[in-house]
């Protein structure tokens, strides 16, 4: 946790405006030090007080989150779908440890909101590690809105196939081999459908998806 709270403190510290916003941030910092239950009840308020900059909630939920403490699970789920990465990263680590229920069914919620696709890919990778009863049906899920989409997120399609390949759960060999008629998804497809056929009773010669199409018919995204 050192280490992730340094990285944190840096990342919050160079967003920083004004001397206000440095005084404020050492001030938490200093509540952060104490460690005293008292000094998480405080950062527990944080999290719920109105006007809070989002740097304070983030690091009072990294904080409580990291101890376990579930109170911080609501920020960290918001901080988990932010359209900045590194504060998606660094929910989905603390979510990953926190222990949360919750968390599993937070996650595929995320990754299946078809208005927020672009922000997904922390929200399948949390998946991934989990791998709770939610996280197969719902990177099938996504990966066939992708296949099935116009204006493909190839990021977000690569991510659920390298997924569901590392889950290995037989139920997402329909949607590897759809995923391997594409072209930018045919190596991933197939790595993951071996991956399947190793672990499972699945025969390898019939792992290996379809011809991959030339990819051309809707660009998406690379």
């Amino acid at each position: 946790m050192d280490d992730e709270f340094r990285t944190l403190t840096e990342r919050v510290r160079a967003s920083l405006t004004s001397q206000q916003e440095t005084a404020a941030h050492a001030s938490l910092l200093a509540l952060v030090r104490q460690g005293t239950p008292a000094a998480r009840e405080q950062l527990a308020r944080i999290l719920v007080a109105p006007e809070q900059p989002l740097w304070a909630r983030e690091t009072a939920a990294f904080v409580l989150g990291s101890a376990g403490d579930r109170r911080a699970f609501e920020t960290l789920v918001l901080l988990l779908n932010y359209r900045e990465p590194a504060r998606c990263a660094t929910a989905a680590r603390v979510l990953a440890r926190l222990g949360d229920p919750r968390t599993a069914r937070a996650a595929a919620a995320l990754a299946t909101n078809p208005l927020r696709t672009a922000y997904s890919l922390h929200p399948i990778r949390l998946l991934v590690e989990l791998r709770a009863p939610e996280s197969v049906p719902a990177l099938v899920a996504a990966l066939e809105r992708q296949l099935a989409a116009r204006d493909r997120h190839w990021v977000i399609a690569r991510a659920c196939v390298e997924g569901l390949g590392a889950i290995g759960d037989e139920r997402a060999i329909p949607a590897l081999k759809a995923a391997g008629e594409h072209i930018r998804l045919s190596a991933a497809a197939a790595a993951a459908l071996a991956r399947i056929s190793v672990g499972g009773s699945l025969d390898p010669d019939a792992a290996a998806p379809p011809a991959p199409r030339s990819g051309r018919a809707g660009t998406g995204r690379a």
